[in-house]
């Protein structure tokens, strides 16, 4: 029944998928900056997750190249990394919904995980790589951590708005 419904809010995914872009764009002082969280994979997961019929790989792959332009990375460098962890996170998306915060959490830092090491090997290919991989593992365990809080959040965000 949930299928025959017409699609709907995809102004609000955009509009989080845009917040979480720019919320990823706030100054951090250096010395903690490798442990920004990656805010648009958390959001774009999420999404994938919940409308995994809607949400995909392509929305993955715009995502990153949106990234890729406000950051000034090499281009398709975000693309890639966004639509191999949304192709990831649908294929999985069944398994993720039934797992436990923590489990979620684990897999979640395992998605951010691939994300931050195909960007990593992106940048090692252009002669653009600042940090070794296993510092940029930071952000993924930032991100893991707050999981759950924007889970939360954009759950109620998709109830709020009758987003399907």
């Amino acid at each position: 029944m949930a299928r025959d419904l017409k699609p709907a809010g995809t102004g609000i995914i955009l509009l989080t998928l845009a917040l979480a872009a720019w919320v990823s764009m706030l100054p951090w002082p250096d010395k903690i900056s490798l442990l920004r969280p990656e805010w648009l994979v958390l959001v774009l997961i999420y999404w994938v997750i919940a409308l995994p019929y809607r949400i995909g790989v392509f929305w993955g792959f715009f995502a990153g190249l949106f990234q890729d332009v406000l950051v000034g990375a090499v281009l398709g460098q975000h693309a890639l990394a966004f639509a191999l962890v949304a192709w990831l996170a649908q294929a999985t998306h069944k398994r993720l919904r039934v797992f436990p915060p923590l489990q979620q959490s684990l897999v979640i830092f395992l998605l951010v995980g691939v994300s931050v090491m195909v960007s990593y090997l992106v940048q090692d290919a252009a002669g653009r790589a600042q940090y070794s991989p296993l510092l940029m593992q930071l952000a993924a365990v930032a991100s893991a951590l707050l999981w759950r809080p924007v889970y939360v959040l954009l759950r109620g965000v998709r109830q709020r708005f009758l987003v399907r």
